[in-house]
């Protein structure tokens, strides 16, 4: 009776761990694919954007520059983005040290750079095996 109360508190913590595990998305699971510009491309949403505010769509890698078009420039948690490539720029706002700049093409044929830290792709290991760099 003892073993029999181990194996099912095993079994049971093995259910919940894979019940828990099954529901968490892999990391590269947010990254699918969308159409733009008549093509198909990888394309994640945006996330972490506290409610009431909006992330910026630049024309460039960093927070020098400064939006586009101002009636397609904001981007809030949920909207979707094409992802065309990553360079190096400045740090997140929320993570300094984070520094991936992600190429984005919006559902209305405009482009621009977003902050990757604010995009649910995922970690950057993963990722790079999708998404190219940036040629200069």
């Amino acid at each position: 009776m003892g073993r029999r109360k181990v194996t099912a508190a095993v079994v049971t913590a093995a259910a919940a761990v894979t019940t828990l595990l099954g529901t968490a998305a892999p990391a590269n699971a947010a990254i699918h694919q969308c159409m733009r510009s008549g093509s198909w491309i990888n394309c994640t949403t945006v996330t972490g954007i506290d409610p009431g505010s909006y992330l910026m769509v630049r024309t460039g890698p960093g927070y020098a520059y400064g939006p586009i078009d101002a009636a397609y420039s904001r981007l809030y948690n949920g909207n979707e983005v094409g992802l065309s490539c990553w360079k190096l720029g400045d740090g997140a706002y929320d993570n300094p040290g984070y520094r991936y700049w992600m190429s984005v093409e919006l559902t209305n044929s405009r482009s621009g750079w977003v902050n990757d830290w604010y995009l649910n792709t995922g970690h950057p290991d993963v990722w790079k095996q999708q998404i190219r760099e940036c040629r200069s």
